[in-house]
């Protein structure tokens, strides 16, 4: 099989469309196959290095509509215009951040959000100084992107590393020890426990900041719910801390998180590795109910403690004339709020694993 060269390829965007110019003369027996985020394209031309067959492989930012684009070859050049499928600006045209040395930024056709008025003629290098060396090493949003990824394989594996050292802990300690080891679980790893799921208040952040996709709720809930049953259930009452309750809720949490954060970062490099994913959406179906089950004791077994020591109650009088009973509010916690908050985080799951492990989306192909 003849060598396949990679012609120069020079790319822009409107909020609406991708252009594409293929540098290529006397192009003959074009073969394109264009898919909503991948564009594959060969032909006979001549290009940068004389007449031969050159080709490339395009796996895109986003989704484009292959029905609403089109091609055209001329003497001089291929030209692609893309349609996007959802208006919006791309942070960079490839899905990784890793660019390949062909592709260029096509200033001719160059636009961005801060340009108004599309009609209007303007000099792209007068516009904005040093914009092509700038571009040439971040072509517009690599290093950012490379930032950000470096940020969350950082997290995610700390994470990681965190949750699995307790569960090893509470292993080896339960291997040593039997039964016996459960009443002195908080006293080994609560110190971790209360690192690393104070660290997760920054998972709350990440689509706020878009670092993450996905919206603040979940992540709101579970991290909070958990943090609540951590600081204020045992950390704040001793008698507590000894039960084996907390043996078997932070093995819940431990078993749900050392799946959860390789699945991530796997994501993070666009690794589908089928095993870890089915993990990810399937462990929490037995995980989730025994997780909230042995929360809701600890609270529950919690009532007549805080009944008896009135901590975090605040009673009459005083100066700002407020009474607040902290037992109540755990009681009203339990009969109104705990099954409706289990039932939200399971909906949750149930639809990301619909759509993880359902049927796949048809392909279409470029015309």
């Amino acid at each position: 099989m003849p060598e396949v060269l990679s012609p120069f390829v020079y790319w822009a965007q409107t909020e609406s469309n991708v252009t594409l110019k293929v540098e290529l003369k006397d192009v003959k027996n074009p073969d394109v196959t264009l898919l909503e985020k991948n564009l594959q394209f060969t032909a006979e031309g001549h290009g940068a290095k004389g007449p031969h067959n050159y080709g490339f492989s395009l796996n895109f930012h986003s989704a484009v509509d292959p029905e609403g684009s089109q091609f055209k070859v001329s003497e001089r050049q291929v030209d692609f215009i893309l349609k996007k499928k959802d208006s919006g600006w791309w942070p960079r045209l490839t899905g990784t951040p890793q660019k390949p040395v062909w592709l260029k930024i096509d200033f001719d056709r160059w636009k961005s959000e801060d340009d108004l008025d599309d009609e209007e003629p303007r000099d792209v290098m007068g516009d904005y100084p040093g914009l092509y060396d700038r571009l040439e090493k971040e072509e517009l949003g690599y290093r950012k992107e490379d930032m950000r990824k470096v940020y969350l394989v950082f997290y995610n594996l700390a994470q990681f590393i965190g949750f699995m050292y307790i569960l090893t802990v509470i292993a080896v300690r339960y291997s040593r020890d039997g039964p016996d080891s459960m009443e002195g679980t908080y006293q080994a790893v609560g110190g971790a426990m209360k690192f690393c799921q104070l660290m997760q208040i920054l998972e709350i952040m990440h689509p706020l900041f878009g670092y993450t996709k996905g919206g603040v709720l979940a992540p709101f809930m579970q991290v909070g719910g958990r943090n609540f049953v951590l600081f204020f259930m045992i950390e704040a009452e001793p008698r507590m801390a000894d039960k084996p309750v907390v043996f078997y809720l932070f093995i819940v949490w431990s078993l749900i998180e050392i799946i959860r954060y390789p699945y991530y970062i796997a994501q993070l490099y666009k690794k589908n590795i089928g095993l870890l994913t089915w993990l990810r959406y399937t462990i929490w179906i037995p995980l989730y109910p025994l997780g909230g089950l042995c929360e809701g004791v600890i609270i529950l077994r919690n009532i007549p403690y805080f009944e008896e020591t009135q901590r975090f109650t605040v009673t009459l009088p005083n100066s700002w004339n407020f009474a607040f009973h902290f037992p109540s509010l755990l009681r009203i916690y339990l009969l109104i709020l705990f099954i409706p908050g289990l039932y939200v985080m399971m909906s949750h799951m149930y639809r990301a694993r619909i759509q993880k492990l359902g049927p796949k989306k048809w392909r279409s192909k470029f015309d």
